[in-house]
């Protein structure tokens, strides 16, 4: 080709690259966004897209954390256990990884309604049959299990459903056999409370505080996880409270968000530990 001849394209190839240029700012600016997924662990807080997606990525555990809806005292609220398990299993997947942490369960076991036995005596709880428990956490087990979570890990915050929570762990992992999933029960969670925290609260001078419900420790972790939820300024100026008021053993009335971090932390750590150490293998997703 002539220099003539090149010099003629030379003006058309610029309209061209203005052409193509513009075009692509057009498409940019009209093409859909493909939108950071927020920094949460929270399945409820998700699109079903971005939990296809998590899932597609190695996300494929799913914590369910059980909390429960009863009396804890005059000086602490009704959802006490609601509250801190979602808390803590929050804090759980994040030291895990690969998780995603389920909507908390807050009916569960609490006492008979007819007549009214344990924490149903008082008002302010809720309580359903053992049998419709269990039947609600298969059903929401298996709702994972279709959409590709692999492993499903329970967490309960309060002792009475603990012998539950193994049998649904049981019952569906035998279910289950050759179909790539498992339940996790993680006992080790509640069981740091009676356990190891109370030890050490004894250890460190308050061994006459620690009771079996509403007591030192579980004001204690209340105040640490949310003290919004802990009737601070009444508690303090109150007497010792009584079984009859729903606080059973020890005296709540020294609490603080110190001591409560540190069982705080040994929940969160036991659940980490067992979540690593699966026996099945699928220790991180």
């Amino acid at each position: 080709m002539c220099h003539a001849s090149l010099w003629g394209w030379l003006p058309f190839m610029r309209m061209v690259s203005g052409f193509l240029s513009g075009l692509s700012l057009v498409l940019a600016l009209y093409a859909p966004a493909r939108a950071t997924p927020p920094d949460t662990v929270d399945f409820a807080a998700l699109t079903w897209t971005e939990i296809r997606d998590a899932i597609h990525g190695g996300d494929t555990t799913i914590i369910i954390p059980v909390g429960g809806t009863e009396q804890s005292g005059p000086y602490i609220a009704v959802g006490k256990h609601d509250a801190r398990a979602m808390i803590l299993a929050r804090r759980i997947a994040r030291d895990a990884g690969h998780a995603l942490v389920a909507p908390v369960v807050a009916y569960v076991p609490e006492g008979g309604t007819s007549p009214r036995t344990s924490h149903m005596r008082f008002a302010g709880t809720i309580s359903i049959t053992p049998a419709t428990f269990r039947a609600l956490l298969s059903d929401a087990a298996e709702s994972f299990r279709v959409q590709g979570f692999r492993r499903v890990v329970l967490i309960g915050d309060h002792g009475g459903y603990q012998k539950d929570l193994r049998a649904v762990a049981d019952t569906l992992n035998h279910r289950w056999q050759g179909q790539g999933a498992h339940v996790l029960y993680v006992a080790e969670y509640y069981d740091v409370v009676p356990g190891a925290y109370s030890t050490w609260l004894r250890q460190h001078g308050h061994a006459a505080e620690v009771g079996m419900h509403a007591d030192l420790s579980d004001t204690s972790l209340m105040l640490a996880l949310d003290p919004a939820l802990v009737r601070t300024q009444a508690l303090r100026a109150a007497p010792l409270p009584t079984p009859a008021q729903g606080v059973y053993g020890g005296d709540p009335r020294q609490a603080s968000a110190a001591l409560g971090q540190a069982g705080a932390n040994m929940q969160v750590a036991a659940a980490v530990t067992a979540m690593q150490h699966d026996p099945t293998g699928q220790n991180s997703h």
